[in-house]
């Protein structure tokens, strides 16, 4: 009894830090698997995919879904729609999770949340990466300028006119410079396809 005690003790203690937990979190605090699963019987934790786990109060905000996909997925980068979100930039309001993925990197198999998968190569992956604490979890985050730039690059995936709002709303907001646009762009390979865009704005 003391020891199921002092377990919901440690995870609401490590759960306040991280929201996300996974099976790493229960074996840094000695809760078998078996106990995890009579956790998730009593109710008193909650499965929300497989290896990730919440419990029933923990206050989350609302890139939550972001959080569980960069724990099951920690070498993807939130991209596109999602990072468009992320920053603020826009209106789109994505009913997936966008992340990019190294080219011949194994797919991910998520059950939970919806994710759409982008594959990315050489530089263009690894350019504009910026790292987010969501939820407790670390994230892998495009900047706005590689966001914007991202969003040319995949304009008959998400439509042309987004990625010009995106445009517009980063550069009015101030999210990031031209001089940054144009170095994102020049990585993804869209130079000449923004450059009027940039000129007109």
């Amino acid at each position: 009894m003391k020891s199921n005690l002092r377990q919901r003790k440690q995870l609401a203690a490590s759960a306040r830090s991280r929201i996300v937990l996974q099976p790493r979190d229960f074996a840094r605090l000695s809760i078998h698997p078996q106990q995890v699963s009579r956790l998730v019987t009593k109710g008193e934790l909650i499965r929300v995919g497989r290896g990730r786990y919440m419990l029933p109060q923990a206050e989350h905000s609302e890139n939550l879904g972001l959080a569980l996909v960069v724990a099951a997925v920690p070498r993807s980068v939130i991209c596109l729609l999602s990072a468009l979100r992320f920053h603020n930039i826009g209106t789109q309001a994505p009913h997936e999770v966008w992340i990019a993925i190294e080219q011949g990197a194994a797919r991910p198999r998520i059950d939970y949340p919806p994710v759409r998968v982008t594959l990315v190569s050489g530089p263009a992956f690894t350019f504009g990466v910026e790292r987010h604490p969501i939820d407790g979890v670390p994230a892998r985050i495009y900047s706005p300028a590689k966001t914007v730039a991202d969003c040319f690059k995949f304009r008959n995936k998400i439509g042309l006119d987004v990625a010009i709002e995106a445009l517009r709303e980063a550069l009015r907001a101030k999210l990031c410079t031209r001089e940054e646009l144009w170095a994102a762009a020049k990585v993804c390979r869209v130079s000449t396809v923004v450059r009027p865009y940039i000129e007109a704005m």
